[in-house]
């Protein structure tokens, strides 16, 4: 399963904040065996999100976005998907409802914010999603993600992106594999056998220098018995070292 990741926020090319959801679904997706092989962080622009979905969801059998979900003016991810996709938006009656209630839950809690609350059409616009979209709703977002024609949209709050992604996690689900090893040999040392083991055994092999007494590291991916034998193979002619104590129970 080939899948490309976008992450949507004008704070998030300003270096205002960390993308750290990009990093987080990397790692959750590549644990299901799913090889990402598009990582790309665009403003909050309708046409530009649009592109992306548009161009990534031809050519990749998924593509998750994060981000831009909100009810601010600069929050478009759902529409552009809609637009990227082909699809009007569509009210679904239900979400609404939840969202009706959490608002009046939050009304309860907070009465100096209750008027925020009164206009229905502001719970239309958190209720909308793409035609045909299946909502994704939790109790930690106000409003919801959907999954639609293979794009799955998420919120940018990590919290909120970390519980919502777990209704779709069985959805994500390939074949590669990855074992690691550690040598004390420099990096720009063991070109030949990286690239021996890579022909070889049609896997992907990545090298990884440490720092200080970090020894270099060697990251092996591909179907469970190629990365088997490859790693067989790399343990034979490289001079093998233990690996850091913090990343002893980790081979991945």
């Amino acid at each position: 399963m080939d899948v490309a990741l976008v992450t949507v926020g004008d704070e998030l090319l300003a270096g205002d904040t960390a993308n750290t959801n990009a990093t987080w679904l990397c790692r959750r997706l590549t644990e299901r065996g799913v090889t990402v092989t598009r990582v790309l962080t665009i403003p909050d622009d309708r046409r530009v999100i649009a592109d992306a979905v548009r161009d990534f969801s031809t050519a990749f059998d998924a593509v998750v976005v994060t981000g831009g979900l909100g009810g601010t003016p600069d929050d478009v991810t759902k529409v552009a998907v809609a637009d990227a996709l082909d699809r009007e938006m569509v009210v679904d009656a239900e979400v609404k409802a939840g969202i009706i209630e959490k608002a009046e839950a939050y009304a309860d809690q907070y009465p100096d914010l209750a008027d925020a609350y009164d206009l229905d059409v502001d719970f239309d616009a958190q209720a909308a999603i793409p035609a045909g979209a299946r909502p994704l709703v939790t109790d930690e977002s106000f409003g919801p993600g959907f999954a639609v024609d293979g794009v799955y949209a998420f919120p940018g709050i990590p919290d909120e992106l970390h519980v919502m992604f777990e209704l779709v996690v069985e959805e994500f689900d390939g074949t590669v594999v990855s074992d690691s090893l550690y040598t004390p040999a420099p990096e720009g040392a063991l070109n030949d056998r990286l690239t021996g083991a890579r022909d070889r055994f049609d896997v992907s092999v990545g090298s990884y220098p440490g720092k200080g007494r970090i020894p270099t590291r060697i990251k092996v991916s591909g179907t469970p018995a190629a990365v088997e034998e490859a790693m067989a193979w790399l343990r034979e002619h490289v001079d093998v070292a233990e690996p850091p104590a913090d990343v002893a129970d980790n081979s991945g």
